[in-house]
């Protein structure tokens, strides 16, 4: 019987299983060169992530968060960081224990490994360049992580470290590897074929960028005997000298909420101690300290005289081997969300100098391309802060927030994803968003309400999300394969709220309040009447609001199915559509005319009567009448920024769009308080940055200058400007089919409009 030999898989590892913390490992491999190769493409990934350095050089960054089923690689050619002889490939692996680590967002397997597999091209010949044993491996004992504190934090990515003089150069090639070993390759028969970390497909969406940044200046100097100016100085690259036995508190502005990897050079200073507190801003002391979920207040974020610094601390302990010619560096391994830095500085025998102090700005590369201005003084701030706050909450998925969780929600990534659609016109991380979503399906036909992550986390609502993620889709770029591909998750989910509908016809009781449910049934992050997101009326029984939201998304599956030739599947849907709709008018409509929150309970909120409009359940004469009382009624809950963009659909669709003016309010005080970019809530405001905010971002374009797509794939282009409350608006809209400028005025009664467009793209007026 002859015998089949297995190819090499590319995975290696070190020579221990350990899995019970985690840790950082470094990987180094000589290769010497007698020519630079033409090429040299190679496919990089690790669980649990990496860092790839060529000859000193960083080349690579992930890999792109995959989940249980799909894991991904990066491919890069490092044939421009090539020299001829000796050369150092080296990667720094951050492996996530898959049992003690806290963090939700990045998937971790039981077999930890690095992948590298590639080849060299020569004029005339290739040559094969993969991780094998010829690889070294030393771990990073240096560096242990931290968990942040019980608000709500889980990233597990800060760092108690120490310099270590043992691995100072070890990216280059004149490193002494002695006390490094061989790696271990993983055999074939380890890995598991049909799934991660083994299951490799290319990275959907581009590398983040890492760009140079500077903070901008000193905020407060708490206590220090180095004056404010040489503070400043290490800031545009001047290296400050800190006396031996001494102690500073300095706290630093980046001038705006940002994203970035930072970066600090020492000189000297064995022994000092380093404190690096990142913050998001200045906070007052919380009234209710004992309670545990509650947040500090917040007001005028740059307040550094009456309020101090909440944030999260890196710790790291001076190993004293930097020079001027060599510094000693420090990078914690994961980026980092901050407005503002304190440095805690406590220097014991010997000086300390600072010789950098600074950071690599990172995110997905978006380009912003749309350009819209008005006749409201106030909304060029609020689309700045707006574009800054979709910029930090997108990385490698879409992101609640970048501060405390960096966790992909079906709720937030739907509004996240129209506003890229509408300044961008760049639907790879839609692409990506929706696969995600589609893998994390259960046995009962939901979807997780974040993907990817390692837990469980059910909010039934936010699966119904994800099918007008899907339906929006089809409206700006009518990619039919992908409609076709994901339409029986559609049914999945809809087959579950149909299983779970009662004998009334309405959506039954599938959740309750956070934690005390299997199912968390949150709509909004309302005040007075709501309890954990959830409408009160849950302790009778059903919502309201999942009905709403069930019928919102049958009409659009039956959009989604017709547009995939499914037409009989497409009446189904319309037909359930139409009878939850008429049971909500049974069951849920109030003698006095509002919705209730849940049928036949008399509470009231303003979501139900904006749903209502949104759906079409209200009759079209009765819209007025429901938005004035949502909007009038103090007794009502209002819509926070997480819904307002509903809100403001469903004044558009009742003719009441003049009446957003006042709505702008919450980002109005955002700017007030010195923000640089748009809160979570404007109720605790526990987030500093969260892009459901981003609101601006549609208004502007889609409503105020009215360009839409009319018909799936942007094939028809909807200009129907809305005046509101504007007096003029003019700009430039990106879209699938190009830019289209508009620009309008009001002149007397009328409003004139001009429009520019490509050629062959169907204006509807």
């Amino acid at each position: 019987m002859s015998s089949y030999k297995f190819p090499p898989t590319a995975w290696i590892w070190s020579g221990t299983e350990d899995t019970a913390d985690n840790k950082l490992f470094l990987f180094r491999k000589t290769l010497n060169l007698d020519t630079i190769p033409e090429s040299a493409m190679i496919k990089v990934s690790a669980d649990t992530r990496y860092r790839l350095y060529v000859n000193g050089h960083s080349v690579s960054y992930g890999p792109c968060k995959g989940d249980g089923q799909v894991w991904y690689y990066e491919t890069v050619d490092i044939a421009p960081y090539l020299r001829k002889g000796d050369n150092v490939i080296a990667a720094e692996v951050l492996r996530l224990s898959p049992f003690r680590s806290i963090n939700h967002s990045i998937w971790r397997t039981n077999l930890p490994g690095l992948y590298f597999n590639g080849e060299l091209r020569f004029a005339d010949c290739s040559e094969p360049l993969i991780a094998d044993e010829t690889w070294m491996w030393r771990e990073n004992t240096n560096v242990c992580f931290v968990p942040e504190d019980d608000r709500m934090a889980y990233l597990d990515i800060f760092e108690s470290a120490s310099g270590d003089a043992s691995l100072s150069g070890w990216t280059l090639s004149d490193y002494d590897e002695n006390g490094w070993m061989p790696a271990v390759p993983r055999m074939a028969y380890q890995m598991r074929g049909s799934v991660s970390p083994w299951n490799l497909l290319p990275r959907p969406i581009p590398q983040m960028y890492e760009n140079p940044a500077e903070l901008e200046c000193v905020k407060k100097i708490r206590k220090s005997t180095v004056a404010e100016t040489d503070w400043n100085g290490v800031l545009r690259g001047k290296a400050v000298v800190i006396e031996a036995d001494s102690e500073h508190i300095v706290e630093f502005d980046a001038g705006e909420l940002t994203t970035g990897f930072l970066e600090f050079g020492f000189i000297g200073g064995e022994g000092a101690k380093i404190e690096i507190m990142t913050a998001e801003s200045y906070v007052y002391e919380n009234p209710n300290p004992k309670d545990f979920m509650a947040m500090p207040l917040k007001g005028d974020r740059t307040d550094s005289e009456g309020g101090f610094l909440q944030g999260f601390t890196d710790r790291y302990t001076v190993g004293g081997y930097g020079s001027d010619a060599a510094p000693e560096n420090y990078e914690p391994f994961w980026f980092r969300t901050f407005r503002f830095i304190q440095l805690r500085i406590t220097t014991s025998g010997q000086a300390l100098k600072l010789k950098r102090f600074a950071y690599r700005e990172t995110g997905y590369p978006l380009e912003a391309k749309t350009v819209a201005v008005t006749s409201d003084n106030s909304l060029p701030v609020i689309w700045d802060i707006s574009l800054r706050t979709l910029r930090r909450c997108m990385h490698e998925t879409y992101e609640d927030c970048p501060f405390y969780e960096q966790l992909q929600y079906a709720m937030d990534a739907r509004t996240q994803i129209l506003y890229t659609y509408s300044v961008s016109a760049d639907d790879r991380m839609a692409r990506r968003a929706i696969d995600d979503y589609h893998r994390s399906l259960r046995y009962d036909g939901l979807t997780n309400c974040c993907w990817p992550t390692m837990n469980s986390n059910v909010i039934p609502g936010f699966s119904l999300y994800y099918i007008m993620m899907i339906h929006d889709h089809m409206m700006y770029f009518g990619d039919r394969a992908l409609v076709e591909r994901y339409l029986p998750t559609v049914d999945a989910i809809l087959a579950f709220f149909a299983r779970n509908t009662d004998e009334r016809g309405l959506v039954g009781q599938i959740g309750g309040v956070i934690i005390a449910n299997p199912f968390w049934s949150f709509i909004d992050w309302a005040e007075h009447g709501f309890t954990s997101g959830v409408p009160n009326a849950i302790f009778e029984g059903s919502i309201t609001m999942e009905s709403f939201l069930y019928a919102y998304t049958l009409d659009m599956a039956g959009e989604l199915s017709a547009y995939a030739g499914r037409i009989e599947s497409a009446n189904i849907y319309r037909d359930r559509a139409a009878a939850v709709k008429s049971a909500i008018n049974k069951y849920c409509l109030d003698k006095d005319g509002l919705y209730q929150d849940g049928p036949g309970v008399r509470q009231f909120s303003q979501h139900c009567q904006v749903w209502a409009v949104l759906t079409e359940t209200a009759p079209r004469e009765n819209r007025k009448t429901l938005m004035t009382a949502a909007l009038e009624r103090e007794d009502l809950p209002k819509c926070s920024v997480a819904m307002a963009f509903y809100l403001f659909r469903a004044l558009e669709m009742s003719d009441m769009y003049d009446k957003t003016d006042k709505l702008w309010k919450p980002w109005r005080d955002m700017i007030e308080n010195n923000l640089t970019t748009c809160v979570e809530n404007d109720t605790d405001a526990r987030s500093d940055c969260h892009a459901w905010g981003s609101l601006a971002l549609y208004e502007l374009p889609s409503v105020v200058l009215g360009v839409r797509p009319a018909k799936p794939g942007y094939s028809a282009v909807s200009v129907k400007p809305n005046a509101g409350y504007f007096e003029w608006a003019k700009g430039s809209v990106i879209t699938p089919r190009g830019e289209i400028q508009v620009e309008w005025h009001k002149d007397g009664g009328e409003m004139r409009v001009k429009i520019n467009a490509p050629d062959g793209v169907e204006i509807i007026r």
